[in-house]
């Protein structure tokens, strides 16, 4: 039987799952109650692959594992009802058929870090649980090729362990001698054996063909080593990393409100999208009601930033098959949707402007007339660029066929947004779980059936138009009342309060120098973001920071699936693959 922790939520719903676990398996789970309210069970080590399987074949799947990470438990005080534990690996898988999620928990102590490797269950699991490997020193038993992915082979330590310094006055000033350089330098050389891969014949050598990790076609700093057989690609090694941050690290040491700049900077194309599952899982911890002006005010800006996403994906996208004019177009009506973003928040491509609660301030005077200017100036223009590109014919024999996979394997590989709908998977989180009030809007969901680079790009386009509807909609319709929350974890108070009330000042000052202190408890809030799912996973220990924030980016599994898709095709059509994914680095890298 299931071992049910005090006030775990009604098993209902998406907890049904718990019932069908109980007729399969007679050892002891434990369920913990967490904010975001989805099943979350321990189970033993043993049994993590048996369970893992069964959940991967129900009748109704748990078809997609939407991300695999790890927790640091050694200095976390507050974890009542949960099973002792030095390191927790966690995994979030994703049903479709059912739209609910679970996640799965194991224990492991310091002594002991090994678990089997899931690479069997799901393919996606490879990158995932070299990370964990990588920022956590956990071993993966059975993994194909566990080695690390975000940090250089040469590199010592395991930086989300707590004892791993997080400042730089921690840590002694950087040096780079000749010595050094060379070593660094002669780490960074291929080894095609260290990969599996073998020569064609014992009188042959290998073919290699090294792209990036400067290269314009690469998005961003990226590496990919391709195997070739003439032009076609006989095995690619997509290396990635150059983009490292330690985001995950990073928000350790920020308070809840100061880490939302941070956010930005992930998906750098995203802007304000990128704030908005972290503030609404923040928000989920602090029992925060935002007011629905503030929700209209974040769906009208979300998507002002999936259309100038989706603008400059469209012209690299034409300009990487190999036209040249339809860019400079698109990034001149980018620049008029910019111009909206700027007068609204005071930015353009990085506002930090959404705040726990609400947004950082109201609408300026004359934002409808800017709205509205924009709305009547964007469809015509979608009209004209779609006429010039997408019925072009050597556009369409150059994407249409390619880089070209099926609905299960995107599933397969943990593919999200317009690259899974574009496989005939009609799944848009605005409208399977709205959020924000999504529910109160008339849009539709693009869906293409192909599977391939054109159709990506039909999805893309689509979703500008249903942008523009949602802006619309926005403008008609725009609630009055607050902008944000009068709650005491979200906002300081107003000023004539504090200086006629000493709890009111005591508070402000708290809340100003110190930051807000969150309760002690788990919540995570997954939304579609410009490039699909993007998740924040956040853990407090009572404290004005988070003990573990884990970011979960779309084109982090995105671009794992590119040898699956590659392998056999042309070089040229990896060019293609690489344009139709709309991958930042920053967004896979963190």
């Amino acid at each position: 039987m299931v071992t049910v922790a005090e006030n775990t939520p009604q098993n209902t719903g998406a907890f049904a799952v718990i019932d069908e676990l109980n007729k399969k398996f007679s050892g002891q789970f434990i369920e913990q109650k967490t904010f975001d309210n989805f099943p979350t069970i321990w189970v033993e080590r043993s049994q993590l692959l048996d369970v893992l399987l069964f959940l991967r074949k129900l009748p109704k799947p748990y078809v997609m594992l939407l991300d695999l990470s790890a927790i640091d438990e050694r200095l976390r005080q507050h974890r009542d009802g949960q099973p002792d534990s030095d390191f927790t690996v966690f995994y979030h898988l994703m049903s479709i058929e059912r739209n609910s999620d679970i996640r799965v928990k194991v224990a492991l102590k310091e002594d002991d870090l090994n678990i089997p490797t899931a690479t069997r269950i799901w393919a996606n699991a490879n990158w995932y649980e070299r990370e964990v490997w990588d920022m956590f020193g956990i071993k993966f038993d059975g993994h194909p090729h566990l080695t690390r992915i975000l940090l250089p082979k040469y590199w010592e330590g395991h930086p989300l362990r707590k004892e791993y310094a997080s400042r730089a006055t921690e840590v002694p000033p950087y040096y780079l001698d000749k010595d050094k350089q060379m070593f660094e330098q002669e780490n960074l050389r291929f080894i095609p054996e260290e990969w599996g891969m073998k020569r064609s014949g014992r009188d042959e050598d290998f073919m290699f063909l090294n792209l990036g990790p400067n290269h314009p076609s690469d998005h961003g700093a990226f590496r990919v080593v391709l195997q070739l057989d003439g032009e076609e690609v006989v095995d690619c090694i997509p290396d990635i990393g150059y983009h490292h941050r330690g985001a995950e690290k990073i928000a350790e040491r920020q308070t809840w409100h100061s880490f939302i700049p941070y956010t930005d900077r992930i998906d750098y194309l995203g802007g304000v999208m990128n704030e908005l599952p972290y503030i609404m899982a923040v928000e989920k911890l602090a029992g925060i009601t935002v007011p629905d002006r503030a929700n209209t005010i974040r769906i009208m800006m979300s998507e002002f930033f999936r259309i100038t996403n989706n603008l400059l994906y469209w012209g690299t996208f034409i300009q990487d098959a190999g036209g040249m004019t339809p860019v400079f177009y698109m990034f001149a009506d980018r620049q008029k949707a910019y111009d909206v973003i700027e007068a609204v928040t005071g930015y353009r491509m990085h506002p930090a402007w959404f705040r726990i609660g609400g947004t950082a301030m109201d609408l300026p005077n004359g934002w409808e007339r800017l709205v509205r200017e924009f709305l009547d100036w964007m469809p015509k223009r979608i009209d004209e660029y779609f006429k010039a590109t997408m019925t072009n014919k050597v556009l369409q024999l150059r994407t249409q066929q390619v880089a070209q996979y099926d609905a299960k394997s995107a599933l397969a590989w943990g593919v999200t947004g317009a690259g899974l709908r574009a496989t005939g998977i009609e799944y848009d989180l605005r409208k399977a779980r709205p959020y924000l009030g999504y529910e109160n809007f008339d849009f539709e969901v693009p869906v293409a059936y192909n599977g391939d680079a054109y159709d990506r790009c039909l999805v893309k386009i689509g979703e500008i138009r249903e942008s523009l509807k949602i802006i619309e909609q926005c403008l008609n319709n725009m609630p009055s009342g607050a902008y944000k929350a009068d709650h005491p974890l979200a906002v300081p108070p107003p000023k004539d309060r504090t200086l006629n009330d000493i709890e009111t000042l005591i508070n402000h000052f708290i809340s100003v120098s110190w930051g807000p202190v969150m309760p002690a408890g788990e919540s995570s809030m997954m939304v579609e973001a410009v490039k699909g799912i993007t998740n924040y996973t956040l853990i407090s220990d009572r404290s004005t920071m988070s003990y573990r924030t884990r970011i979960r980016t779309p084109t982090f599994a995105h671009l794992q699936q590119m040898p699956a898709v590659i392998n056999g095709s042309l070089v040229s059509d990896l060019i293609i693959y690489l344009a139709s994914i709309d991958v930042v680095m920053a967004d896979v890298d963190r």
